[in-house]
């Protein structure tokens, strides 16, 4: 097994792709493993795959959150059985698995920021099956970190920032929440803070996203101040919106756990979020 591999599920993803290009500088091998070739739900599949493999890690997920209300069977397959399996399969073979999970996993109910060891209580379908992902590779008993991200966004995917400007050049008005609190988190960010645990291989939980909080509201408006579109923004209430999932309120990390680990300060959403808006 060569220590200087690495076998990145969900390769093709937005995180993903990002990580894929940053650790391929950085002089790993990376083999990049995705749908429709590689589905993490097939076992026999998986475990062929990834035999051989020293270091893995997990991008691959369900993460429709408002599908996952109605498809929750699908999203617990993929989200935590098959976390469960791979954690199984890196105990046989002595890999270390690096697992991205989420800030679905808790209620958003708390009037801090959230620490690795406050207790998860998610509220959506999608929340259940990460935290039952995470539970289920707790109990594999291998060598594994956990990596919870928030309110990701990258140039490989849609999401919330290229979601509004998509919206606002076709509707040219928006509302938007102004009492979800949380940070805007680059998956270029997250990718060269993968990489740099990729090199420690910690074990445990780890919180991460850019430094600094926001409502989506905020978030709106500093998107709006740097791309010339002309929108009528204005601000709501997350219970004025009707969706099938419910989504946490507070979403605000404390990255204290992982600052200590990367050796440098993360940097403030703002910076990296201005650069992918000047990308698009």
């Amino acid at each position: 097994m060569a220590e200087d591999s690495i076998a990145i599920l969900g390769g093709k993803g937005m995180l993903g792709t990002d990580l894929t290009e940053i650790c391929a500088r950085e002089g790993y091998d990376v083999r990049v493993l995705d749908l429709p070739e590689f589905d993490v739900t097939d076992s026999r599949r998986m475990r062929e795959a990834l035999a051989a493999e020293s270091t893995i890690v997990n991008c691959a997920a369900y993460t429709d959150v408002d599908g996952a209300e109605s498809e929750a069977e699908l999203a617990h397959r993929v989200n935590a059985e098959a976390v469960g399996r791979l954690g199984s399969l890196a105990r046989e073979t002595g890999a270390w698995l690096l697992h991205i999970s989420t800030d679905f996993v808790f209620d958003g109910e708390l009037d801090r920021p959230y620490v690795e060891t406050d207790t998860p209580n998610p509220i959506s379908e999608y929340g259940r099956s990460k935290l039952a992902g995470e539970r289920l590779l707790a109990e594999s008993d291998c060598a594994f970190c956990i990596l919870r991200l928030e309110w990701t966004y990258g140039l490989r995917g849609r999401n919330f920032v290229t979601k509004l400007v998509e919206r606002a050049k076709a509707d040219g008005k928006l509302k938007v929440v102004d009492d979800q609190i949380g940070s805007p988190t680059a998956t270029t960010e997250a990718g060269k803070a993968i990489c740099e645990l990729l090199r420690r291989r910690p074990e445990g939980v780890f919180h991460f996203a850019n430094a600094g909080y926001a409502s989506r509201y905020e978030i709106a408006e500093f998107v709006f101040d740097k791309v010339p579109v002309d929108v009528d923004l204005s601000p709501c209430k997350t219970s004025d919106l009707v969706s099938p999932a419910q989504r946490p309120l507070n979403s605000r990390f404390d990255c204290s756990k992982i600052t200590s680990v990367l050796g440098e300060p993360i940097p403030p959403w703002q910076v990296p979020l201005e650069g992918f808006l000047r990308r698009l």
